[in-house]
């Protein structure tokens, strides 16, 4: 089932190639939104697609990442909305 997720990922997570990493995977995944640095030094992600493979994503995040240190992911489930073509990193 396709769904939207938006994302607050907390920790370690600016300087540290975790926006370019994470755009190489959800295009792999055939994922679309965006990923892009807060001022607070956070991340936000903001994808679409099919659930299990925004989970799969999700849980790359949260282990996959060599340099970052990723110590909490705040995740808002909601409908999906088709408002993004492909995955983009927000500037």
């Amino acid at each position: 089932m396709k769904k939207s997720a938006r994302a607050l990922i907390y920790g370690m997570v600016q300087g540290v190639g975790l926006r370019y990493s994470v755009h190489r995977k959800a295009s792999e995944l055939g994922l679309a939104g965006f990923i892009k640095n807060l001022p607070d030094g956070s991340v936000e992600l903001v994808v679409e697609g099919d659930e299990a493979l925004i989970n799969d994503l999700l849980e790359y995040i949260k282990t996959g990442l060599r340099w970052a240190r990723v110590d909490r992911v705040d995740v808002e489930w909601s409908e999906c909305q088709e408002k993004y073509r492909r995955f983009e990193i927000a500037f």
